[in-house]
């Protein structure tokens, strides 16, 4: 099952991050996807297949 996802698409993760916020902005995709955290601007990468594993709901575009 593939979610379908835009650039600069607001997503809710499973877990929270250590600053406690679960929203995120997603900033590049390709293989990799690279997602920066809506509360502190934390920026991390992880590959296609893990995020769509730990993704909850995409919420939208800005």
């Amino acid at each position: 099952m593939t979610k379908k996802y835009n650039l600069n698409d607001t997503v809710v993760m499973k877990k929270p991050h250590a600053c406690k916020t679960n929203e995120w902005l997603i900033t590049r995709i390709g293989v990799d996807i690279k997602i920066k955290c809506k509360n502190c601007g934390r920026e991390i990468m992880m590959d296609r297949l893990e995020f769509e594993r730990k993704i909850k709901k995409v919420i939208g575009g800005e």
